[in-house]
This record gives structure tokens, sequence and C-alpha cells, in this order.
């Protein structure tokens, strides 16, 4: 096929060291991307390159994707700058299309942090200083709604492990099992990660961990949101870069790149339909996802393809239940081949590129393997899953599901009543906030959503030792009056 798209260079970069020995997030990405180009064997391969896109990081350059092709001598090059907001499998998709349309002959797709550094800087009394990049990048793209609503903000913040923590009470109570055994699962599940993670070359946590290290609260453990506790959670400190280039078969084949670097793409589906956490209908079922893991498993049993590589996104411990669910997998020995966020690190907004080159340089020394890798964006807001295999089983097929998502989920309203009753649907406690609360997703007598909370101490005990979810509970001006 002319215009099939195949990855045909792959690299990781990974630092670990003090203050003066690590590199910047530009510098770690375009070491990324020397590092793939050698990888492609024919370093020719970046005459060809028409497009690099970088999905945006904790760093404030405004287009590191100009910067790095200028130092690698690329030129005439189109670059593109993601906001967090968009799905970055998305980058992935785009680019196949394009090469499969014919708009571009390869693209790079490169994602990197430095928040280490950072971190560093603050341990060794340090004075971390990025390169000022002030042009913008040709085209800058940003989702089209927030992803949060305001009253989530004021209670949660902008950090996520408090609304992954609500869905982690709703999976639980509607899973059947022990309000403590569950817990357990989940601790167990993360330690199986841990154990992948600490044979993983570029993993972040080399040493694996015990269920009860991270049940269990302790000074290295603290927690988070219940039932999370740092290290149910991803960590985004990390020094990590990763870049992949994509190209059409044509250029592969012309630039004689050997059968044994390519990897296929050969389907992928995504939603980006934006519904708050607070308003959705069913908050760890969600219709888009459900449809764009149906386009995959469909397209696995129409072509008798059988995936046996799997790497779900794993910031927290909700969002590996509800991908495995959806592809029907139960063995929580197969589910990561990173080792997960929190062990094998979580870059702020790339971690599916670094998880997809993880995927592609396992498919290139299992050949006959099949992978498929997932991706989130938001508080579980968006979600995406992408099959790859060493040879091009089918033509690569890709789906957006959000027009007929749109027409079939719609946000729930908010309550304006200022007292009443209602049934909780997921809850957490906070105690990083001061005094420590609960926050508490209700449906109300009137079908609709709201929020309230408690400072009750022994409300929020009661909440870590036993179920609330689906409790009715009395309410008065935003708090809970039990």
């Amino acid at each position: 096929m002319k215009n099939r798209p195949v990855v045909v260079g792959i690299g990781s970069i990974q630092q670990k060291a003090c203050f003066d020995e690590l590199d910047e997030a530009l510098i770690l990405m375009d070491l990324a991307f020397k590092k793939s180009l050698k990888d492609s064997t024919n370093l020719e391969i970046k005459n060809y390159i028409d497009e690099i896109q970088i999905p945006k990081g904790y760093w404030r350059y405004r287009d590191p994707g100009k910067w790095i092709s200028k130092n690698n001598n690329i030129q005439n090059i189109t670059t593109r700058v993601t906001k967090i907001g968009v799905l970055q499998q998305n980058l992935i998709n785009s680019t196949c299309n394009k090469i499969i349309n014919g708009d571009i002959r390869a693209g790079i797709i490169i994602g990197g942090e430095a928040r280490y550094k950072i971190l560093r800087a603050e341990i060794e009394n340090k004075i971390f200083k990025e390169t000022e990049l002030n042009i913008n990048p040709d085209h800058y793209i940003k989702a089209k709604d927030d992803l949060h609503l305001e009253v989530e903000e004021e209670q949660l913040g902008l950090m996520a492990v408090g609304y992954y923590a609500i869905l982690e009470s709703a999976l639980r109570a509607s899973s059947g099992v022990n309000f403590k055994k569950y817990h357990k699962q989940i601790a167990k599940l993360y330690s199986e990660f841990s154990k992948i993670a600490s044979k993983n070359n570029d993993s972040w946590i080399k040493s694996s961990l015990s269920f009860d290290e991270i049940l269990n609260q302790s000074n290295k453990n603290p927690i988070q949101a219940f039932p999370y506790n740092k290290y149910h959670c991803t960590s985004w400190n990390v020094n990590q870069s990763c870049s992949m280039i994509i190209c059409a078969e044509e250029v592969a084949d012309k630039l004689k790149i050997p059968n044994h670097k390519r990897v296929y793409p050969l389907a992928s589906s995504e939603t980006n339909h934006m519904i708050a956490t607070l308003q959705r209908p069913n908050l760890v079922e969600p219709y888009g996802m459900k449809l764009a893991a149906e386009f995959i498993l469909d397209i696995c049993q129409n072509n008798n393809i059988k995936p046996n590589l799997y790497d779900l996104y794993s910031c927290f411990p909700v969002a590996v239940s509800m991908f495995s669910k959806s592809l029907n997998l139960k063995n929580s020995k197969n589910l990561t081949i990173t080792g997960g966020m929190p062990f094998a690190g979580g870059p702020l907004n790339s971690y599916v590129i670094h998880s997809t080159v993880k995927m592609i340089e396992n498919i290139r020394n299992k050949k006959k393997s099949v992978g498929v890798v997932t991706g989130v964006s938001g508080m579980m807001t968006k979600q995406s899953y992408a099959l790859w295999a060493k040879e091009p089983i089918t033509e690569f097929m890709h789906k957006d599901f959000t027009s007929e998502v749109q027409k079939k989920e719609q946000p729930i309203e908010l309550s304006s009543l200022q007292e009443g009753v209602g049934n909780i649907i997921g809850y957490t406690t906070l105690h990083r906030t001061n005094p420590a609360k609960a926050i508490i997703y209700l449906n109300c007598e009137d079908g609709k959503r709201k929020l309230i909370t408690s400072t009750d101490k022994s409300i929020i005990k009661s909440m870590e030792t036993k179920e609330w979810v689906k409790r009715k509970v009395y309410f008065k001006k935003n708090q809970l009056v039990y």
C-alpha cells in the first residue's frame, strides 16, 4: 500500500541524577528525536518529515517543535502543539490519516517532561530556568470545553486525584465486592504493576512493592484522596521523553528501512464527548467508551486478531479497571507492559506516547504479538484505543465516536435545591485541606445532580471504613446534615 502508515523509528530518554546532570524538557525531547532518527537506520528519513506534533507539557515553551526541527536541520516543517484536554492518541491518529490521504509523507510525535529537574532545584536550592521560546507554533490545538465545573474546581481543585477517587467509589459500589476486599484488590493490582515496572529498563521506580505497601498509609505513601494513597497515583515528577517517526510505507521502502524496524497501526478509536464528572449519566460506564472498545473488539473478531500485549492507561486504578472491563479482560498480570504510571512514570500529557513507544519495542521483539494501548484525557473524560501489530493485517481504520455519543449521552442538570434528600453516587475524602472534608456527588429527589460536602470527623471516618455510595442522605445549603 503506497500510503500505508508505519512506525519506523522510536526513542526514549530517562534521566535520574542531581540537578546539574539533568536536562530541561526541550533537550530531553531533542535527544529522544535523535534516538528515534538513529533507530530508523536511515537518517535520510528526516528529509521526508513534513509535520511535528507535541502534546503540551508542564513546560512553557510556545513551540519546541520549531526548535527541534531547526536543531536537526529539518526544513519546511509544520508544527503543532496540543493542549491538555486533547487525547494523546489523537496525535497518532491524525498523523496516520494525513499519511493515508497523502497530505504528509512522514510525521514526528514527541513528548517530554522535566519536572524531576524542577524538583531537584528545590531540593538542592538551585535556580531552574527554561530556554525561552516565544514564537507560536503553526497550529495550537485545544479542547473545546473545560474539563470540570466551577463547583467541582472549588471543592476538588485542578488535581485529578479527587475526581478519580470519586469514580473509584462508584465502581467499587457497583462491583458487589466487599468494601475492604475491594481496596485490597486494587492494591494487589498495582503491586503486580510495580513488579512489571521493576523489569522495565525505562521505568522510573525500579523496586517492586507489596500490596501492603500500597494499601497502607506511611510517610512514603500518604493518603491523597480516599481510597488513593501516593502509590495509587501517577508519578509526574520525572525526567522522561519519547519520540516516534511514522511514515508512508512507500517512503520506508524507498529508504530501505528494514522490516524488523516496522510496526503497523491497525486501528484506533476515540471519543471526545465532554461531560463534567458530576453530570455524567453513569460515572463509570460512559457510552462513548463502550462504542470505542467495541470497534476494536469487532475488528479483532472479524480479522481473527488476538491481542496478547496491553498497556491500559493507569493514572489511577479506576482507569485500569474501566478499560479492562470494556475489553473483557480478566488477567490482572497482563494489563500493562510498562508497569503503569505510578511506577514506570506518568509524564503530565505524554504518557500514551511513551506507552506506545514501549509497545512498538515489545512488538518488534515478539513478531507474532499484537498490542492494545488505551488512553485518557481529563477526568476519565475522553478515551482512546489503538491496535498495533508487526504485520499490516488490515488497512488502518480509525473511528471518532464523538458525534454519535453527543446524540445519546446528555449531561444531567445541576439541582438548585437548597435542602432535601439525595442518593450518593460517588464520594471521596480529602485530608490535605484544612479542615479535612468529604466531597459527595448526589442524585437529588428532583432527578438532578448536586455536590455537597462535610467536615464532620465522624462522617469522614465512617466513609473510609464502610460503603456510603447508594445511601440516602439529607443536605442543607450544600452540606451533608445526615
